[in-house]
This record gives structure tokens, C-alpha cells and sequence, in this order.
């Protein structure tokens, strides 16, 4: 690896360690104030979510008509403002809001700035350590945060508030590459004309809905878990639901390490695979009673989850350089996932409403991902370079 990637990765690392651990921290807070208001929660995680799908037409632009270094700086200062309104009593909705509005800044950005600093040989292998590096960051700033909300939220946020200046300060040292395009005067026709354009690229449109079935599959499963852990594995506490999910992101970032090797760029197509395989590791979820099968099973979802999402990643990235800017291509790919997410979530809230049970619910999501994976393996793109050195 490179100085610029190693400066990207400890950034990242930061970053991502005060997103997870504010996320912990603004429970607690809201389990103090709101603890009756049974909406709350949910409001707060889409106050944070919908900055993806609402700026999606400029920070793409954003990022790629200024040194993305410079981004991922003004990102985490947006993120940094965020929590230090926290710290002053400001509406926990107004402030998570603002830092998800720092964070749709900042990962065009992150993923962007990948295809600049590495060749193209190097691509997956350099999302690997982007994703292996967020999931760390995941495990460790979950636990950690909420560890010291529990003991003194001041101490959280404050915490918080000094990991994104740190991550913002360490950024500055990433070499500034010259911008990859020239600034456009209409956002919302230049989103328009990157979303035709990606999507009626064969390779792009492929890695867009695949990226978007694995994130709208992963938000519906932790919600799944959050009802299903406790009513078929008799779990007592959060936490302990909270400890099935790590399996999960240790499972991804496996999977994210070895991608590089089992499905690099120009074996895209085995993508397919790894999709099948997720399905039917979500039916045998379904068939667990028990804790250490489900922690099994768990890891095998994150496995096929992080071979399967990389190489999309790392194949958007590299038609994004060429086509429309990689910020741009990661600003819809924002949009197109995490709109994905807001509908599945949704579509699932509406299925428990009615009475579906727990174990019914995983159970369909299996189909769902596997019916939709037969679906798209009738359309995988030829196995051949996405994009050719130089």
C-alpha cells in the first residue's frame, strides 16, 4: 500500500469509529428523553439516512470538482458540528441530521479518491482494506461507545467530537490530486445525466442493483434480528442481540478480504455466486434455535455479503473514473441504496404490522434475495476488464 491509501485508511478508520459510537451515544440520549415515544428511533436513523438520497444530485459534483482530499476534510468538520450541538442540547433529529448530511459529503469522497490513488490491478484489493478497515471501525465503535454513553454521555459526544477533528486533521495529509471535472452550473440535470448513464452502462447498472440488493438486505435483517433473537434464541438484552450483529460484520469484512483473491474485476460475474450463496445462508438462519448455530450461520451471511458487495464497489468505481467521475458514480450509487433501504425497511415495518412472524419474515427475505439473484444471473455482464490500464 501507498502513503496517500495508509492516510485514507487511518482517516477512515476515525471517521467511521466516531459515526458508530455517536449512533450508540444518541440512543442513550434518546432512551432518557423519548423513551415512550416509540417512533423516535426510527426518526432519528431516517433523519440521518435521507441526506444520501436528498444531496445526492451535488455532493456527487461536489466531490469530484474539488481534490477529494479536501472533501473528506470539509466532511468530518460537518460531521464535527453535528456532535457539538449535541453537546450544547440541540434537537437530537436537527444534529444526527447534520451529521448525515457530513457523511453523504464524505463517502463519494472516501470511495472516489480509490481509483486516483491506485491502479486498477489494485482496486478490489484497496476496497478490501476500505471496508475491512470500516468494519473494525464498526465493531470497535459500537462497543466502545456505548460503553462510555453508558457511563457519561458528555464523555461520548465529546469523544466523538475529537475523533472527527482528529480524522479531519490526519486527512490533510493526503496528497491533493488536481479535481477529476470541471464544476457543472445544474446539479439535478448533471445527477440526471449520471444515473442514464450508469444505468444504461450494462456493468454499471449490474453493480448499482447489486449494491442496492445488498444493503436493503442488510438493514431489513438487523431489523429482523432485533424481534426474531429474542423470541427464538430467548435473548434477554440488547446486547446481547447487539453481539449477533458483530458476526455479521465479522463475517463482511472476511468476506471483503477475500474478494480480492476469489473474485477480482475481470471474474465479475462470480458475483452471482456469492449472491446465491447469501440467500441461502439467510433459509438457514432461518432453521436456527439455537445460539452458536445462528452465530455460524451469521458469519456465513456477512462471508457471502463481503464477497459479493467489494467487487461491485470496486467495478462502479472504476466505470465512475471513466464515465462520469467515480464521486459522481458513488453519489448515485448513495442514492440508489439508500433508497432501497428506506423502501425495504419500509415494505418490512407494513409486513410486521400485519402479524408476519419472525422466523416468516427471514424466511421470505431468503427467497426475495435468492429469487432476485436467479433473477440477475440471466443478466451478469461478460467476464472481461471493466476498465483496461491506461
Amino acid at each position: 500500500m501507498n502513503r496517500n491509501l495508509n492516510i485514507l485508511l487511518l482517516a477512515q478508520f476515525l471517521s467511521a469509529f466516531a459515526d458508530n459510537a455517536v449512533l450508540f451515544t444518541v440512543i442513550a440520549m434518546v432512551m432518557d428523553t423519548h423513551a415512550a415515544d416509540a417512533w423516535y428511533i426510527p426518526a432519528m436513523q431516517a433523519s440521518f439516512l435521507i441526506a444520501f438520497v436528498v444531496l445526492a444530485p451535488w455532493v456527487g459534483p461536489f466531490s469530484d470538482t474539488r481534490p477529494k482530499a479536501t472533501v473528506l476534510v470539509t466532511g468530518n468538520v460537518v460531521k464535527a458540528v453535528g456532535a457539538g450541538l449535541m453537546l450544547v442540547n440541540v434537537e437530537p433529529l436537527l444534529a444526527y441530521g447534520l451529521i448525515g448530511v457530513g457523511a453523504a459529503m464524505y463517502s463519494p469522497a472516501k470511495y472516489g479518491i480509490l481509483p486516483e490513488l491506485v491502479s486498477c490491478e489494485h482496486l478490489v484489493k484497496a476496497n478490501g482494506w476500505v471496508e475491512g478497515t470500516t468494519i473494525l471501525a464498526i465493531l470497535a465503535g459500537s462497543w466502545i461507545g456505548a460503553q462510555i454513553a453508558d457511563h457519561s454521555v458528555l464523555w461520548a459526544l465529546s469523544t466523538v467530537l475529537a475523533l472527527y477533528a482528529l480524522s479531519a486533521l490526519i486527512a490533510v495529509f493526503i496528497s491533493r490530486l488536481p479535481p477529476q471535472q470541471r464544476k457543472h452550473t445544474s446539479a439535478l440535470p448533471h445527477f440526471a445525466y449520471m444515473l442514464r448513464t450508469l444505468f444504461r452502462h450494462p456493468r454499471g447498472r449490474f453493480t448499482l442493483l447489486g449494491t442496492s440488493l445488498f444493503w436493503s438486505t442488510a438493514a431489513v435483517l438487523r431489523l429482523m434480528l432485533v424481534v426474531w433473537a429474542p423470541v427464538i434464541l430467548l435473548t434477554s438484552n440488547t446486547s446481547q442481540i447487539a453481539e449477533l450483529t458483530l458476526y455479521i460484520a465479522i463475517g463482511i469484512m472476511s468476506g471483503a478480504l477475500l474478494a480480492p483473491r476469489f473474485i477480482p474485476l475481470e471474474h465479475l460475474r462470480r458475483t452471482g455466486m456469492a449472491a446465491f450463496l447469501l440467500g441461502a445462508c439467510i433459509l438457514l438462519l432461518s432453521t436456527t434455535d439455537s445460539i452458536w448455530p445462528a452465530r455460524l450461520a451469521l458469519l456465513a451471511i456477512g462471508i457471502a455479503g463481503g464477497l459479493f458487495v467489494v467487487p461491485m464497489n470496486a467495478a462502479l468505481q472504476a466505470i465512475g473514473h471513466r464515465t462520469v467521475g467515480s464521486g459522481g458514480a458513488v453519489a448515485v450509487q448513495n442514492f440508489t441504496e439508500n433508497l432501497s433501504m428506506l423502501a425495504a425497511t419500509g415494505i418490512y415495518t407494513i409486513a410486521a404490522a400485519q402479524g408476519a412472524t419472525p422466523v416468516a419474515s427471514i424466511v421470505s427475505l431468503g427467497i426475495a434475495v435468492l429469487a432476485i439473484s436467479l433473477l440477475g444471473s440471466r443478466h451478469l455482464p461478460a467476464d472481461e476488464r471493466t476498465v483496461r490500464p491506461g
